[in-house]
C-alpha cells in the first residue's frame, strides 16, 4: 500500500484528474464571489505548484503540453469568435479604432519600456502586450440589449485588428530576438509571414468548405476537421519561426464563416472552455512565482503603476479619439473604452512566449498579470456602469415597413421559404404521455390561422429494412399518430399524419418540416442526459440548428386551453425578440389568454430612456391585428432569473427565446435562460427562430 501511496504523484493520470477536479469546482466558486473565472484558475494553480501544496508540476511533460494546446485553442477561439458579419457592417470604422486602440497603447507601452531601461526589442513587445484587448464586458452588453449600438459593434470589430496586429508584433520581436538582427532577416520573416497567413486564411477557408459541403451534416467529421486545422496551422507557424498562438489565431478567423453560427462552432467553444483553456489558466498559475511576484510587487512597483496607468490613459485616449472622428457621445465613449480595457486572452499568451523566449523579464511576466488582474476586474465593473446608460437597441427603421398577413407567424418571421405556403405545424410525437399536450398546441394555432397540423413519427432504422425492431417502431408510431388524428378533429383542424424511417431522429424532424413546407415545428421538450448530449447536444440543439423554421420546444404542466395568462420576458427590441412576443400574441388570441410583457432594467438606466422602451412596447402590442389583453411590467434589479422567476409564479405559462451561449476570453458566460429554465414551475415555451 506505501509504494502505491508513493507512486500516486508521479502519474500523469494523477495530475490530469485533479486539473478535472479543479475546473469542475473551482470556476462556479469564483462567479459567485462575482470574480472572473479566470482568476479563480490562476489562484488554484498557484496553491496547487510548487509555491503551495506542489500537487501539479508546471515543468512536467503532461502539464506543458495540456497548457500549450490550452494556450493554442485559447487564441484559435479568439479568432472563432469574432462576428465577422458584423465587423464587415462597419470595417472602416472599426479599422480606424483599431488603428488608434493599437498604436497609442504601443508607443505608450514602448516608452514606458524605454524610460524602465528595457532593450528597443523588449520594450515594443511590451507595447505590444497592451494594445490588444479580450471582449470580457460583451456578455454584459448583450445582457443589456445594447450590442446593436454602433460604438459597440465598432469596438468588437476593432479586436480583429489589434489581436492580429498585437500578434505579429510579437512574432517579429521574438524573431528579432532569436537570431541577428538585420534588414534582410527582417523582410524575410515579413514575407515568410505574409505568405504563410495567406495560406492559412484563403487557403484554409476553401478547404474547410469544401470539406463542409461534401460532410453534409456528418458534426464529428467536421469537427475533427476544425481541430487538425487549428494544430496544422499552429505547426506551420513554428515552422517559419514564428509563435504557434499566431496561427491558432489565423486559423480561427479562416473556418470563422465556415462553421458560422452553427452547431460545429459550438461543440467546439464547449469542448475549449470546458477542458483546454481552463489547462492554460492553471498552468500560469503553476509558472507564478510568488516569492519573486511578492518582490516585484515592492521593488518594479513603479513599474507596474506606469503599465496599469498607461493602459488606462491609452486605451480612453483612444477612445477619445473616435468619439471626435466619428461623433460618439460620452456614455459611448466611456463603454468603447471600458471593453477595450481587460488584457487577457492575447496578452496572457504573448506575455508567456515572451517569457519563455527569453525576451522580457520575470517582472514583466509578473506586471502582466497584475495588469490582466486589474483589468478582468474593472473593465466589465465598467462597462456594466456606462453601457447601462446606452440606448436600448431598436428595431431597423425598414422593420416597419413589411407588410405582415394578420397575425401569420410566417410573416413574423419573414422567411423566403414558410412565407408563401399555407400555415402548417409539424408535431412530432414519441412520448404517448405528453402526445396530446404537444397536438392541442400545434392545433390551437393551426385553427387560429386556418392551417393544418402534421403529426410526425420518426421509426428509426439504418440499412436493413426488414429488421423486427423496425416493424415494432412502425406499428408503434401508427397508434401514436391515430390518436394524433383524433385529437386534432376534436379541434376542427384537419392532420396530415408522416411516418418517416430514418438513422437520425433531428435530420428526420426537420426534413420532414422542410418537405412539408411547415410554418412552424411544435416539440416536446428533453433534457440534456449523459455526456454524450452535454458535449455534442440533445436532439432539441439538433433541430434548432437545422431547421428552416421557428422551433416551439414546449413543456406543458397543464392543459394548453387552461392556460390563459402568458409571460414573455424583453431584454431589448431587436427584431428577433419582438417575434417572441409575436408568438405569445398568436397563442394567446387562439386561446383568449393574456400576454404581460416583463422587462428588467438596469437601477442606473435613466428615466426618459425607460419611459421610450415602454412606449415602444405599447405601440408594438397595439400594432393592427393584434387585439391581444396585455400589460407591461417594469421591475429594477440585478438578479434577472430571480425576479423572471417571481413573475413566473402567478403565470399559467412563460415564452423564451432560445440563446446560444456566448464566451469571453474562451470562458463559458452563465446564461439567464439557462437559469429560468431549470427552476420554472409552469409551463414553457421555448422559441427559436430559423439559423439562417
Amino acid at each position: 500500500m506505501l509504494a502505491v501511496l508513493q507512486s500516486i504523484p508521479n502519474s500523469p493520470l494523477v495530475g490530469f484528474t485533479v486539473l478535472l477536479l479543479v475546473i469542475l469546482i473551482v470556476p462556479p466558486i469564483f462567479e459567485r464571489l462575482r470574480l472572473p473565472r479566470l482568476v479563480g484558475l490562476l489562484v488554484t494553480g498557484i496553491l496547487l505548484g510548487s509555491n503551495g501544496l506542489g500537487i501539479l508540476d508546471a515543468k512536467s511533460e503532461t502539464m506543458k503540453l495540456l497548457s500549450d494546446v490550452g494556450k493554442i485553442y485559447l487564441m484559435f477561439v479568439a479568432g472563432l469568435e469574432i462576428d465577422l458579419a458584423e465587423f464587415r457592417k462597419t470595417k472602416d470604422r472599426s479599422l480606424g479604432f483599431g488603428i488608434a486602440t493599437f498604436l497609442i497603447p504601443l508607443i505608450v507601452g514602448s516608452a514606458i519600456g524605454l524610460v524602465f531601461g528595457f532593450s528597443p526589442n523588449a520594450s515594443i513587445l511590451i507595447g505590444s502586450l497592451m494594445a490588444s484587448h479580450t471582449l470580457l464586458g460583451y456578455p454584459i452588453v448583450n445582457r443589456l440589449g445594447v450590442v446593436g449600438n454602433q460604438a459597440i459593434t465598432v469596438t468588437v470589430g476593432a479586436t480583429i485588428f489589434t489581436d492580429i496586429a498585437a500578434l505579429l508584433v510579437l512574432a517579429i520581436c521574438v524573431s528579432i530576438h532569436a537570431g541577428e538582427f538585420s534588414a534582410t532577416n527582417l523582410i524575410l520573416q515579413l514575407v515568410a509571414l505574409g505568405v504563410y497567413s495567406a495560406l492559412i486564411l484563403f487557403g484554409f477557408d476553401w478547404a474547410g468548405k469544401e470539406f463542409f459541403r461534401r460532410t453534409g451534416d456528418e458534426e464529428g467529421n467536421q469537427f475533427l476537421f476544425v481541430l487538425l486545422a487549428v494544430f496544422l496551422a499552429a505547426v506551420g507557424a513554428q515552422a517559419i519561426n514564428v509563435d504557434k498562438i499566431v496561427g491558432a489565431f489565423l486559423a480561427g478567423l479562416a473556418v470563422n464563416d465556415v462553421v458560422g453560427r452553427g452547431p460545429v462552432e459550438e461543440k467546439v467553444e464547449f469542448v475549449g472552455s470546458t477542458l483546454f483553456i481552463p489547462f492554460f489558466f492553471v498552468g500560469m498559475g503553476l509558472l507564478l512565482d510568488i516569492p519573486a511576484f511578492l518582490i516585484s510587487l515592492r521593488e518594479d512597483l513603479g513599474l507596474i503603476l506606469a503599465i496599469v496607468g498607461g493602459l488606462l490613459g491609452a486605451k480612453f485616449l483612444a477612445a477619445g479619439i473616435a468619439k471626435l472622428l466619428y461623433g460618439y457621445n460620452w456614455d459611448e465613449t466611456l463603454t468603447m473604452w471600458s471593453l477595450s480595457l481587460p488584457q487577457v486572452a492575447a496578452t496572457l499568451a504573448a506575455a508567456l512566449v515572451g517569457l519563455n523566449a527569453g525576451l522580457i523579464p520575470e517582472s514583466v511576466f509578473n506586471t502582466t498579470i497584475v495588469l490582466m488582474l486589474v483589468t478582468s476586474i474593472a473593465g466589465p465593473v465598467m462597462t456594466a456602469r456606462f453601457a447601462s446608460r446606452l440606448p436600448l437597441a431598436r428595431p431597423p427603421a425598414d422593420t416597419d415597413t413589411v407588410e405582415r398577413p394578420e397575425s401569420s407567424i410566417d410573416a413574423l418571421f419573414n422567411s423566403p421559404v414558410v412565407g408563401t405556403y399555407p400555415f402548417k405545424v409539424v408535431v412530432p410525437i414519441y412520448n404517448p404521455i405528453t402526445e396530446r399536450y404537444l397536438v392541442e398546441m400545434a392545433a390551437l394555432l393551426a385553427r387560429h390561422e386556418s392551417g393544418t397540423i402534421v403529426p410526425l413519427s420518426i421509426a428509426t432504422a439504418h440499412i436493413h429494412m426488414d429488421e423486427p425492431d423496425l416493424e415494432v417502431s412502425l406499428q408503434r408510431s401508427e397508434r401514436l399518430l391515430k390518436r394524433a388524428v383524433q385529437v386534432s378533429e376534436e379541434f376542427g383542424v384537419e392532420a396530415e399524419p408522416k411516418i418517416r424511417i430514418d438513422n437520425d431522429i433531428a435530420h428526420g424532424i426537420s426534413r420532414t418540416a422542410r418537405e412539408n413546407h411547415a410554418s412552424l415545428i411544435v416539440m416536446g421538450w428533453s433534457k440534456a442526459k449523459g455526456l454524450r448530449a452535454r458535449l455534442f447536444g440533445n436532439l432539441i440543439d439538433s433541430v434548432f440548428w437545422s431547421s428552416h423554421c421557428p422551433v416551439a420546444v414546449v413543456r406543458l404542466l397543464d392543459d394548453p386551453v387552461d392556460i390563459h395568462q402568458i409571460l414573455v420576458p424583453v431584454k431589448h427590441l431587436l427584431p428577433k425578440a419582438v417575434q417572441t412576443v409575436r408568438f405569445a400574441q398568436l397563442f394567446a388570441d387562439a386561446n383568449q389568454a393574456r400576454v404581460t410583457l416583463l422587462h428588467v432594467y438596469d437601477r442606473h438606466t435613466p428615466a426618459e430612456q425607460l419611459s421610450a422602451f415602454e412606449t415602444e412596447l405599447s405601440q408594438i402590442l397595439a400594432e393592427p391585428g393584434w387585439s391581444v389583453e396585455s400589460n407591461i411590467v417594469m421591475v429594477p434589479g440585478e438578479d434577472v432569473a430571480h425576479i423572471m422567476l417571481k413573475a413566473a409564479r402567478s403565470m399559467d405559462m412563460v415564452v423564451l427565446r432560445s440563446r446560444r451561449r456566448r464566451t469571453a476570453g474562451g470562458l463559458a458566460v452563465s446564461d439567464v435562460t439557462t437559469q429560468v429554465m431549470k427552476k420554472l414551475n409552469c409551463s414553457m415555451v421555448l422559441l427559436g427562430e430559423p439559423h439562417s
